[in-house]
């Protein structure tokens, strides 16, 4: 019997990067074949968050590892993306918690937030001691953020929240909510007429919060995705970030979870063609492996080829982001490719698994199936599309 090739024989990435950056990578990669492969299959089955992990996360000191200060590591972007490549390997649902924990409710809080709102939380969030989310989608839909009815208004020395948000990603086991929601400001009291969209610190322990799992996935089941609802949820009036005002505060923090789904999705990826391969030379069919097979080779060489070339954009975009110069633009067609080809790599590596690929005793239809949810949150395909169709053309066609 023939011995699979290790994809690094083929296409060498490990010499692109730094000793730092292949150190991070290590540690993810232990983690997740240690503490979440040996489980994830029972935990999608039986819808399962396994939170005892969330500390050993902060231990590792994966939660907001790319923010500086406040017990973060203050790692590179690169280091950040094989991180996040690493635990999708494993299951996009504990990629997704690192990314709503580090990339949206912490990255808020330390973009906008005003210096004891950061003191307040974000030490203990890195630890893994307390859990964030970041509410924006709406019931109606989350790709026109825009069209927000979420709403704060103030009453003396308070806030008072209305509203409600879906798919919001651990709002049942959070500490605190980092809320979205439109602000009438007549007076101009923020320096602008109108209304705006600002973002608030919500401690889910408030009253009028509730945060209800929803119920029926076939995709994310190792996760939690939640409706909230905000029934005048009161606020004291330092409850606002100060740094943030219009949609660019959201999408500021939108963004630092899509640069995270570019590797993430290459991970899901990765985890697939790699199944996919080595079956290609166990299982015999017509007195030979299969990946003998011409049709089978042509499979293989196709899906390695636009996994490399996802790894190498995403390496790309995220030197990009350590000069300080990755744009909007640039992190949709990251995102869009990623996506994309993770799916389709999914999809071919299930033609080679035969009729076992439909079972878990391979973790193909798993990743296919949460790479369906990746899909669509954080901007769905037809947005990043349309995103770079601005780009191109320098017309909006939302």
């Amino acid at each position: 019997m023939t011995t699979a090739p290790r994809l690094d024989q083929v296409f060498d990435l490990d010499a692109l990067l730094s000793d730092e950056e292949r150190e991070w990578q290590q540690r993810a990669r232990a983690f997740a074949q240690e503490r979440i492969l040996p489980i994830i299959e029972e935990d999608f089955e039986q819808r399962h968050f396994r939170s005892e992990l969330v500390r050993e996360l902060g231990e590792q000191g994966f939660l907001g590892m790319h923010l500086q200060g406040y017990g973060c590591a203050g790692a590179g972007a690169v280091s950040y993306g094989l991180v996040c490549l690493e635990l999708e390997a494993a299951d996009s649902g504990w990629r997704t918690f690192v990314s709503v924990q580090g990339s949206l409710a912490m990255s808020a809080i330390h973009k906008y937030g005003s210096e004891e709102q950061k003191q307040r939380w974000l030490p203990g969030m890195a630890k893994g001691d307390l859990i964030g989310c970041f509410a924006l989608t709406e019931p109606q839909g989350g790709s026109d953020p825009a069209a927000m009815t979420t709403t704060a208004r103030r009453d003396g020395d308070e806030w008072v929240l209305d509203g409600a948000k879906r798919w919001i990603g651990l709002a049942s086991l959070a500490d605190v909510a980092v809320v979205w929601a439109r602000v009438d400001d007549p007076s101009g009291g923020f320096g602008q007429g109108g209304s705006a969209v600002r973002g608030f610190l919500v401690p889910t322990s408030a009253a009028g919060f509730t945060a209800t799992p929803i119920d029926g996935k076939l995709s994310m089941r190792a996760s939690v995705q939640c409706d909230i609802d905000l029934d005048a949820v009161r606020l004291p009036a330092d409850a606002i970030l100060p740094g943030a005002s219009g949609l660019s505060g959201p999408f500021g923090c939108l963004n630092e979870a899509r640069y995270g789904i570019v590797w993430g999705a290459m991970g899901a990826a990765r985890s697939c063609f790699e199944a996919a391969l080595a079956r290609s030379t166990e299982r015999e069919v017509f007195g030979k492996p299969i990946g003998a097979n011409q049709l089978t080779q042509a499979k293989l060489a196709d899906m390695m080829l636009e996994l490399e070339k996802g790894i190498l954009l995403a390496l790309h975009l995220g030197r990009l982001k350590e000069r300080g110069v990755l744009t909007p633009a640039q992190v949709s067609a990251g995102k869009l490719n990623s996506v994309r080809e993770a799916l389709e790599i999914a999809h071919q590596a299930r033609t080679i698994l035969g009729g076992d690929g439909i079972t878990s005793a391979f973790p193909v239809m798993r990743h296919a199936a949460n790479l369906e949810s990746v899909r669509t949150y954080e901007g769905t395909d037809e947005i990043h599309q349309l995103i770079l169709g601005r780009a191109l053309t320098g017309l909006a066609a939302f």
